[in-house]
């Protein structure tokens, strides 16, 4: 086969395939479960105090204002940390290729020698690949460290993503108070809705079923919010 009917048949065969990096999936899924979950517990918990409507509402709005804004430092702090420390081990890798690149040649050979490629093969694929310098860098990155130097995730997609699925998900129990609501009932039953809801989505990018992923947040969003009604009442009580 030649390299034309290579390329032909490899590019009639191309296919894509779901972003599995985690830019926004991981941050926006986590926000949007943890401001649900979060929310809903923290207003279970003044409710269950017995505290007055306005009291519920500004509880409501404080917990989501101010973990959507920690949710977002957060993310693009720890994207951003990460991401300095990938640009730290290619910059060491750099150096490692022009100091010893006979080395690095070899060690890239053994790589792909343990895939059960020939050694005289794997030696001459290492050898083309390290000739040009940006190339051999993104191979050993690849290679040794599972990573794509031109595919990194963004810190501000991270925070962009986690602000807003962790805002809307705080949204959802405050919402009946805000339109007037005075018992926990209609924010427990948007609230299961949702986290069942969110649950079933989070399925269309894996592997489990719908009903599974549903439940299993549904039970550990309940179970969060149950503790804390609990404690809430406790507490309230005892203050009273």
């Amino acid at each position: 086969m030649s390299a034309q009917d290579i390329a032909e048949t490899a590019e009639a065969y191309k296919h894509d395939h779901r972003d599995v990096t985690g830019g926004w999936l991981r941050p926006a899924v986590f926000g949007a479960m943890d401001g649900l979950v979060s929310n809903f517990a923290l207003m279970s918990g003044v409710v269950g105090g017995s505290a007055s409507h306005n009291v519920i509402v500004l509880t409501g709005l404080a917990g989501l204002a101010a973990g959507a804004f920690s949710m977002a430092a957060g993310e693009y702090t720890s994207v951003a940390s990460q991401g300095e420390m990938v640009q730290a081990e290619l910059a060491l890798e750099r150096r490692e290729l022009e100091r010893n690149p006979q080395e690095e040649l070899a060690e890239l050979a053994q790589l792909y020698i343990e895939r059960g490629v020939e050694p005289a093969l794997a030696f001459e694929v290492a050898r083309q690949l390290c000739a040009d310098p940006e190339r051999a860098l993104e191979v050993h990155a690849r290679e040794e460290m599972g990573i794509d130097p031109h595919d990194l995730p963004s810190p501000v997609v991270a925070a962009v993503s986690s602000f807003t699925a962790f805002a809307l998900g705080a949204l959802l129990p405050l919402l009946p108070f805000l339109l007037g609501a005075t018992s926990l009932l209609p924010a427990l039953l948007i609230s299961v809705v949702g986290l069942f809801a969110a649950g079933a989505v989070v399925s269309k990018v894996t592997a489990r079923s719908w009903w599974f992923s549903g439940l299993r947040q549904l039970v550990l969003g309940a179970a969060a919010a149950g503790v804390t009604y609990f404690l809430g009442g406790l507490i309230g009580g005892h203050i009273g």
